[in-house]
């Protein structure tokens, strides 16, 4: 009984204790889940805890279950829309990219290290792949908004890359044991029967839990453990069957994610600290399991993999896996920057450990000294990089708070919270003054810490929380109505980003020569500002491209789907 609470003790506390140093740690630019990694090594045998800790199938199993949920909540936050321009640079990436800086890394660790090229290329085969979980958590916690382009195909690159840098790393494993050569022909089998079964399975498990959804009636808290619950069982299962589970995970995430319902909606909140506890557990674990004094004796090899993968491998690895999709060098510079390794790297140099490999310890060593230093280097970097190569775009005020209704009409209406600021559009209109009239409903308004209702000749103020039920395509724009410092910041960001005119994307060239006095191309005249920038685009647009027309840039600002809706317009040399 002692034993079990003196576990449960150090959990707690190593949970506890990360989160607090993480909340300290965001000031500063650094990775979360470095933290997570460093506090467990403080527990470990060479630190201060000196908590003896070397179960290796242990940290396998936990590994393999973190990264299961991570890949699953992944995948229901990847918009569908994403595709259109990110999956076929994204599946470049994931594959030829990997083999290209396994391939890379591999000789270098040969040359370096005096192992064999099958070892060398083993060792490149571990750190060859981003982490999901430190790309997803990064994007999300930097606060800095990426154009779609190269966002998405960060995004759906290291939730699909994992697959590539597990079968090659077992390819090798398995080629090493049994004495083999790569050339022999089951290893294609191997990868068709990876990729295939867990592409199939992934999207079949992903269309039965979505219809499961949508015919049951579950207690809210429990959509979430089912869905969890169903996503491990479809990795496991795809596992068995001698697929990809990595794989297969993901895609039923990204299929359940397709089809917004009652149960998906509450799902994210509640998926979003799984997944948490997921990185925060495996890193823990992982940090527990290294021996730092170990790890020094490795540290100048080491070292130099992870600059030639930072600076090298990774970089020449996405300029050729690129070079088809015509990306601009700024963000082909910046994807190759946010390369980041991260948990996977540590898990599947438990590999060799499990299959018994000679002098398996160092894969593992290595790997660790090669995570710490993306966390440290690439990790408190991002929202620079972003700035320096242009890649961001303005941040977007958001409500207060959204929440589905879950109404059986369309469209879907949902319950949304908006903060009135000052000297805003909203800051002493009266109801009539609102967008889209009658189609939005004012439920009340909180002032005063009074929830008052919203009655004929009621005016807003500064400081109210307003209540409204309204369709999903009408919060952007009643969002401007309302919010305020916010928006103003945004604002300014914006004109200096798009330009201080805002134009139709349906808008002709012709009348924009007119009045703003430029010669456009003649092929251009009768082209509305939609069907011109995607002449002049190599692909397909997203928010924050821009072309030059004349003496004037057009930067693309708002789409709806396909389509450009609004233009921004600024006088070249005024940039």
């Amino acid at each position: 009984m002692d034993a079990t609470n003196s576990f449960i003790l150090l959990g707690a506390l190593l949970l506890f204790t990360s989160i607090l140093a993480g909340m300290a740690s965001s000031r500063f630019g650094f990775p979360l889940l470095l933290i997570f990694l460093g506090v467990g090594m403080l527990a470990g045998q060479d630190g201060i805890g000196g908590v003896q800790f070397d179960d290796f199938e242990t940290a396998f199993l936990i590994g393999n279950l973190a990264l299961a949920i991570i890949l699953l909540d992944g995948g229901l936050r990847t918009h569908i829309r994403t595709f259109r321009v990110a999956l076929k640079p994204a599946l470049s990436l994931a594959t030829v990219g990997v083999m290209i800086t396994a391939g890379a890394m591999g000789a270098l660790a040969t040359w370096l290290m005096g192992f064999d090229w099958y070892y060398g290329l083993l060792m490149g085969a571990i750190i060859g792949s981003t982490d999901a979980a430190a790309v997803f958590s990064l994007l999300k916690g930097s606060g800095t908004r990426l154009n779609e382009r190269v966002g998405s195909t960060l995004e759906i690159e290291s939730g699909i890359n994992d697959p590539m840098a597990i079968f090659l790393t077992i390819t090798l494993l398995e080629v090493i044991s049994a004495g083999q050569s790569l050339l022999d022909p089951w290893i294609l089998v191997f990868l068709v029967q990876q990729f295939g079964i867990g592409a199939v399975l992934g999207v079949a498990f992903g269309f039965l839990l979505r219809e499961v959804l949508r015919r049951i009636e579950l207690a809210e808290g429990l959509y979430a453990l089912l869905i969890a619950s169903g996503g491990l069982l479809s990795f496991a299962l795809i596992n068995e069957l001698g697929g990809s589970g990595f794989l297969g995970v993901y895609l039923t995430g990204l299929v359940i994610g397709t089809a917004r319902n009652r149960g998906t909606f509450h799902v994210l909140r509640i998926m979003d600290g799984l997944a948490w506890l997921a990185q925060a557990g495996m890193f823990l674990i992982l940090g527990l399991l290294v021996t730092p004094t170990a790890v020094l004796d490795q540290i100048v090899p080491a070292l130099i993999l992870a600059f030639a993968l930072l600076l090298v491998a990774r970089p020449i690895a996405i300029w050729i896996g690129l070079w088809p999709f015509h990306f601009n060098w700024r963000e082909t510079t910046f994807i190759a920057w946010v390369g980041l390794r991260g948990a996977v790297p540590i898990v599947l140099a438990l590999f060799p450990m499990i299959y018994g490999i000679p002098d398996a310890e160092r894969f593992f060593e290595i790997a660790y000294v090669v995570v710490i230093t993306s966390l440290l280097i690439q990790g408190s970097t991002v929202p620079l990089a972003a700035r320096l190569l242009k890649v961001e775009v303005p941040p977007l005020a958001e409500p207060r708070q959204r929440a589905d209704l879950n109404l059986p009409i369309e469209p879907r209406l949902e319950m949304v919270q908006f903060v009135v600021g000052e000297h805003t559009d909203a800051d002493g209109a009266g109801l009539d003054r609102l967008p889209f009239g009658e189609s939005v409903t004012v439920a009340g308004v909180v002032r005063n810490l009074a929830l008052r209702k919203a009655e004929r000749g009621f005016r807003f103020q500064a400081g109210d929380i307003v209540l409204t039920i309204i369709p999903e395509d009408m919060i952007n724009d009643l969002n401007r109505f309302f919010t305020g410092e916010r928006r103003k910041k945004a604002a300014l960001a914006e004109q200096t980003f798009f330009g201080a005119f805002s134009l139709r994307g349906g808008a002709r060239i012709a009348d924009l020569a007119q009045v703003y006095g430029i010669q456009p191309p003649e092929a251009l005249q009768e082209a509305t500002l939609d069907e011109a920038i995607k002449s002049l685009l190599r692909n397909p647009p997203v928010v924050g491209d821009s072309v030059d027309l004349d003496r004037v840039s057009l930067t693309v600002r708002e789409m709806e789907g396909p389509t450009i809706t609004q233009v921004g317009l600024k006088f070249r040399e005024e940039g």
